[in-house]
């Protein structure tokens, strides 16, 4: 864990080592918890063909800190994000890490974000896997794992992305949204 005691701060340090062991941090702790969540989805071979690259564990930030952390890290590019899903995004990349840092347009409103914020405060909202192709991997689950997806049908994301969500849940109960990623133009 970083040095502080509010990592999410530690994002928005000045110093870029601090921000990056806060970065590490964060990637470290949510792909551990969706590894464990999604153990029984990568052992079935047929799914796990599907999987490409690394994850990216995606946090949530009231306005105020995601601007913060924008600025710290050199000001990247948002994402441009349906407007049904009430969110403000941009990719952090550091060292050993990559993140999605999110934050609502609404505070307060009825969005995804908003809710998770409204709820839990700032942290780990969730881990994204990218996929070949992500209504395949949406029936392997409905099909074959018997975990039933958030939305019926896949919809649009960030920058031209197809998604879908799922609820997922570690052996000890903890649980995490798992995002199933197909990249634009795949």
């Amino acid at each position: 864990m970083p040095d502080s005691t509010d990592p999410i701060a530690e994002l928005a340090a000045s110093d870029a080592a601090k921000r990056n062991l806060a970065a590490r941090w964060f990637y470290r702790r949510g792909c551990q918890l969706a590894e464990r969540a999604t153990q029984s989805w990568r052992e079935d071979q047929t799914f796990a063909a599907l999987l490409e690259g690394l994850p990216t564990v995606g946090i949530a930030v009231f306005p105020q800190t995601f601007d913060r952390i924008r600025q710290a890290n050199g000001a990247p590019r948002l994402a441009d994000v349906p407007p049904d899903q009430d969110a403000k995004e941009f990719e952090l990349h550091c060292k050993d890490s990559q993140l999605d840092i999110l934050t609502t347009r609404d505070p307060g409103g009825s969005g995804a974000i908003a809710k998770f914020l409204d709820k839990f405060g700032e942290g780990i909202q969730q881990v994204e896997y990218f996929v070949r192709d992500v209504d395949r991997a949406t029936e392997i689950l409905r099909t074959r794992l018997h975990i039933q997806p958030i939305y019926p049908l896949t919809r649009a994301g960030a920058d031209g992305t197809r998604v879908n969500f799922f609820l997922a849940a570690d052996p000890q109960g903890q649980k995490v949204l798992i995002e199933l990623v197909q990249k634009a133009g795949a």
